[in-house]
């Protein structure tokens, strides 16, 4: 079983014994699920993999953190199903590359000063919407 198995499954999972490597494993992992969350509200700022980082650091660190994690209402099942290669309900693709475009849009127009800037963003949102399209739709 790989990496991906064990973060969505969380058995068989060997933990760091070691304290100072396991709660800076945690304390990472929650510095992560923080920035995580402020992706979700920050289209700039990646979600997906903030919470795949915290998913992993919990899941050598600590059982509790990481069943939470998975378990939380906000994002767990979307992580799950992320990870054990599931999908991305076709609405949720729809609304983040909505919002992804707009968000871009606003800042070439409004905030982006040399062409170099606005060239950046439209690379980055390009490179953003093949990944998305990349991954299965979940029906």
């Amino acid at each position: 079983m790989g990496l991906k198995g064990k973060m969505s499954r969380n058995e068989g999972v060997r933990r760091i014994r070691s304290p100072i490597i396991r709660w800076a494993l945690i304390a990472f992992g929650i510095v992560c699920v923080g920035l995580g969350t402020v992706g979700i509200f920050v289209p700039m700022l990646p979600t997906t993999p903030f919470l795949l980082l915290a998913a992993a650091c919990f899941v050598y660190s600590s059982k509790r953190m990481h069943d939470w994690l998975l378990d939380n209402r906000l994002f767990g099942r979307y992580l799950k199903d992320y990870i054990d290669r599931k999908g991305i309900p076709m609405g949720i693709k729809i609304g983040t590359l909505l919002l992804l475009w707009g968000s871009i849009m606003v800042s070439i127009f409004f905030f982006a000063d040399t062409i170099l800037v606005r060239a950046l963003l439209l690379v980055i949102a390009s490179g953003v919407t093949v990944h998305l399209l990349w991954i299965k739709t979940k029906r």
